[in-house]
Order: structure tokens, then C-alpha cells, then sequence
């Protein structure tokens, strides 16, 4: 039996079914519920060719298929990365021109069919370019702001020491790249983009005092350091208008919890200009690989459930079109209905509660439950990362066509026999990465049990 969160409170859910309005696009999202991008890493990858790394797989495009019949309104993608050089991990699916082939646009293609196998859902590709965050085993001496190294491990590989890209460099590959990979999700088949400018990646190196010295137009003030996003919006928008209905989001830490961190007064006034150059979404979250999500948590936090919602607070009143949606740490549906009638957030993003329960939207709103899979790992952001990349690959094993059960094959963690299986695989997992890192080679691909 599937244990679950307590609620003690039933609550309606009819405010998380209705719909919402993009008044650049034009479009509509069928209710406020958000599938957050969740890197998957098991796109194809061949060490020392571009051209045969980064093809979405047909299991991913079976996970796809199975998020687009579990009763959202919006489907977010993983990171792809616009660059072929600057991944967040091996096995990211990767657009751009220098790679670009039929066999590619093939397997895009399918993928955006996946996410599109119920119609009424908006299917949106997360673009993204990792930066300074792709791993040493990647690039010796990424791209970024500034030259800042970020001083991190993750899963035992470390990251080199950046460069400061040139301003010809922004205007010729940075910019165009992003572009380049706009229209071609568009020519796929995707409704929409949205440009990855949280959690540390590339564009976020910009937004950040952290990790931007510049002085030049791009440096500086709040202002100067969002410059590259609506330069970017505004090169993708030259080439898809919005008469064309498709969707521009963007996706930005409300919060960073380190010394010169974004705080939530710059965030205010980035998102202001967002909204003014016509941004159909804004998704909040928070948090960098320095500063995980869980630093700045307490108690009463993590009851209210809404990570960032103390300072989503502050952004939210000072948005009057934009889409508004605040991704980190919902589980129930009293904390999703309070953070909306608070005026907090339009939408609600679902990321880690949704690869145990692929369809928890749909039963959200019918009726069913109010509350996600109780996660014992839950406050342990690591563990419960992997916990959701094995949950996502065993998902992505058969198509919807042959299971009986959205979600079947996916592990409970709140059983105990199948929690102690987890951890006796996670062990194992960890050794061999530990392995894989110490010999300086990237680590492809994802923890694996089939239940």
C-alpha cells in the first residue's frame, strides 16, 4: 500500500484546475499545473563525437508519452543544451547547427511527439548551456561570465576554470546558439521554449554578482547583468514572432543563499524587464550547486512546503501579465491552493513528486488524493535526486502501449522492502561513479534497478 503525505485537511482542488492565459503567444495551458524540467542524461552519448551524442532515445520518448497522458498542463523537457562543448552532463540531448542532421531532427521530432501525445498539453523545450558547471571531464576550461571557478564536486568530478566569453563571442555564438536551437524545436514540433536561467547554468553566471565581475554593458547592474537573456528573447522573437503562438519562458533563481548571490530585490527588477520584453512565463526557483535548495531551510519551511515562496512573495505583486509559476518543495494540495489564493504564483511546477507518480496532476484534480508519495529521503537533496533519475529511468522501460499502469515499474520508496533495495543499489551506484571519476572519464547514463 502506497503510503502518502498527511493532509489534515481536505481541500478543492478546482483552483489548480483552471486555466491559464500567455497574453504574448496567445495561448492557453489547460490548468496550473507544471511538469518541471528534471535532467534526464541517458540521450545518446559516443566520447570524442558530437555528432552521435545528444540524440533523444526512444525510452525517453516512452517517459514522455507517459508525462504527456498524467494531467498537466505545461511539459518542460530536460535540459538541452544548445552547445555541444558546454553539457551539463554526457547524455544531455544537444541542438546545434555544428551536429545538425536528419537522423537528429528525427529523434526530436519524436520526442516532441512524445510530449505532445495528448494534444491539449503545451510541450516546452528547456534550453540550456552549462557553462562554467560542465564537468572538468567535459571541459578543461569552460565558457562563462566571468573567470570564476566554481569550486564544487558532483558525483566525485570537479569543473575547470572558466574563461570570460568575449562580447563577440555573446553577439556570434552565445546568442545565435540559443536562436538556432529555438527555431528548430519549433520546426519539430514543440510549443514552446524556455531558456534555463537558474541553478547555476550558463545564462545564470550572468545574473549572478557571484559569478559576473564584468564591467563592460553586460556586468554590473541588475539591469546589465539580465542584458543577455532579453537579447536573446529578442533574437528568438525576430525569428518566431508571436503571432506564431509559440512560447518564450524563461526559468531564474528567486534566490541564491551565498555571499553575492542574486537576491530577491534584483530578481524584482529582472523580472519586470522580462515581463516588459514580453516573456510569456516566469517559473521561480532557487538555489545553485554551491547552495543546494535545502541551505536556507527551516522547520516552518518546510511545512509551508514552498521553498522560495518568501520570496516568490516579493516578486509576484510586481507582475501584472506574465505567467508566474514557483517550482521547489510542493507536495500537498492545501500548500499548492494557499500559495496560489496568496497570490505567491499562477502555476505550480512539480519536479522530484512526479517521477514517483508520473500522472499525480491527474489525480490531483479528479479527486483522488491530495498530497504526493511520502519520500523517506525527501530533505536529503542528493539522495533524492537519484532516487528521481532511476524512478525517471525505469519509466522510460516500456511504452504506455504495453503497461496496464502509468507509473508501473516505478519503485515506491515508501515501502520499506523496496526502500532497502534502493539503498543497497545506490550503494553500489555511488561506488562505481567513484570509479568512473577517479579514472577522469564522464559519467553517462543514470542509477538502474528494475523492480
Amino acid at each position: 500500500m502506497v503510503k502518502r503525505i498527511p493532509v489534515e485537511e481536505v481541500v478543492s482542488t478546482a483552483k489548480l484546475g483552471e486555466k491559464l492565459f500567455f497574453p504574448t503567444a496567445k495561448r492557453t495551458a489547460r490548468n496550473r499545473f507544471l511538469k518541471a524540467a528534471l535532467t534526464e542524461r541517458v540521450s545518446t552519448y559516443v566520447q570524442g563525437d558530437a555528432s552521435k551524442s545528444g540524440l533523444p532515445t526512444k525510452e525517453l520518448c516512452n517517459m514522455y508519452e507517459k508525462y504527456s497522458h498524467g494531467g498537466f498542463g505545461m511539459l518542460l523537457t530536460g535540459n538541452i543544451v544548445v552547445d555541444p562543448i558546454h553539457l551539463e552532463s554526457a547524455g544531455n540531448a544537444i541542438i546545434h547547427r555544428s551536429v545538425d542532421s536528419e537522423e537528429r531532427r528525427n529523434a526530436f521530432r519524436e520526442l516532441a511527439r512524445s510530449l505532445k501525445s495528448d494534444p491539449e498539453v503545451l510541450a516546452v523545450a528547456q534550453l540550456s548551456n552549462a557553462g562554467r558547471q560542465t564537468p572538468v571531464t567535459l571541459c578543461k576550461n569552460p565558457i562563462s561570465a566571468s573567470s570564476v571557478q566554481l569550486k564544487a564536486m558532483r558525483k566525485g568530478t570537479g569543473f575547470g576554470v572558466p574563461r570570460a566569453l568575449s562580447i563577440e563571442e555573446i553577439k556570434t555564438q552565445v546568442i545565435p546558439d540559443f536562436v538556432f536551437a529555438a527555431k528548430y524545436c519549433q520546426e519539430v514540433g514543440f510549443d514552446g521554449v524556455q531558456l534555463h536561467c537558474a541553478h547555476g547554468y550558463l545564462l545564470a553566471q550572468f545574473i549572478s554578482l557571484t559569478t559576473n565581475e564584468r564591467t563592460d554593458e553586460y556586468g554590473g547592474s541588475a539591469l546589465n547583468r539580465c542584458r543577455l537573456i532579453l537579447e536573446i528573447h529578442e533574437a528568438i522573437r525576430k525569428e518566431i514572432p508571436p503571432e506564431t503562438g509559440f512560447l518564450v519562458g524563461i526559468k531564474m533563481n528567486s534566490v541564491e543563499f551565498q555571499e553575492k548571490g542574486l537576491n530577491s530585490e534584483d530578481a524584482v527588477i529582472m523580472c519586470k524587464e522580462f515581463e516588459k520584453a514580453g516573456f510569456d512565463f516566469i517559473e521561480l526557483s532557487g538555489g545553485t550547486i554551491e547552495k543546494l535548495v535545502f541551505y536556507h531551510l527551516s522547520d516552518s519551511t518546510v511545512r509551508r512546503e514552498a521553498f522560495f515562496l518568501e520570496f516568490a512573495k516579493k516578486i509576484k505583486p510586481e507582475i501584472k501579465n506574465t505567467v508566474v509559476y514557483l517550482t521547489g518543495g510542493f507536495r500537498t494540495v492545501p500548500g499548492m491552493v494557499k500559495a496560489i489564493e496568496d497570490g505567491s504564483t499562477d502555476g505550480i511546477g512539480l519536479g522530484r513528486p512526479i517521477t514517483a507518480e508520473l500522472d499525480l496532476p491527474a489525480k490531483i484534480l479528479s479527486g483522488e488524493v491530495q498530497s504526493a508519495i511520502l519520500n523517506p529521503f525527501d530533505q536529503d537533496y542528493t539522495v533524492s535526486n537519484i532516487l528521481s533519475n532511476l524512478q525517471m529511468w525505469q519509466s522510460q522501460q516500456k511504452n504506455i502501449k504495453e503497461i496496464s499502469n502509468i507509473n508501473e515499474g516505478i519503485l515506491d520508496i515508501s515501502d520499506d522492502d523496496q526502500k532497502a533495495k534502493f539503498q543497497e543499489t545506490l550503494k553500489t551506484y555511488l561506488e562505481e561513479i567513484s570509479k568512473i571519476a577517479a579514472e577522469g572519464k564522464p559519467i553517462h547514463g543514470t542509477i538502474q534497478l528494475t523492480i
